[in-house]
């Protein structure tokens, strides 16, 4: 939208209109992104099969099923120890998913630097910060 007059200050109207409209696009999208993250789980088997976990978006353990073959094998310190491993791959499987529920809004790069696995307090902070930048602009 160009209207004559300095070039310059029409790329930063045209700038600032882009700006306002991605983050009214925030705005309207991002409860339902929050939503969607709240709802995200994630998963993972041990690489011997014995083990698998399911997480909330959190990363906290929802589901543990462990198979009966592992008392073949009465090593309790290798058995916590894949329990843990298994978790965190399942917790990394959510915050990737996370991060694919808000990429449309928020960059990748930009979304994992901020992750703090909680979705209510990644739109609340990223609402702050798209309402300063709007009011920059009003």
């Amino acid at each position: 939208m160009t209207v004559g007059g300095d070039p310059q200050i029409n790329a930063l109207r045209e700038m600032a209109s882009n700006l306002r409209a991605q983050f009214d696009n925030m705005v309207e999208r991002g409860p339902d992104l929050a939503r969607q993250a709240r709802e995200v789980t994630g998963a993972a088997t041990s690489p011997d099969g014995l083990i698998t976990v399911e997480v909330d978006a959190r990363g906290q353990l929802t589901q543990l099923e462990i198979d009966p073959r592992i008392y073949r094998r009465p090593d309790s310190q290798e058995l916590a120890d894949t329990i843990v491993e298994t978790t965190r791959a399942a917790a990394q499987d959510a915050q990737d998913k996370v991060v694919e529920v808000f990429e449309p809004i928020v960059g990748k790069d930009q979304m994992r630097s901020a992750l703090t696995a909680d979705p209510d307090k990644i739109v609340d902070d990223v609402n702050t910060h798209m309402g300063e930048i709007g009011r920059q602009y009003e």
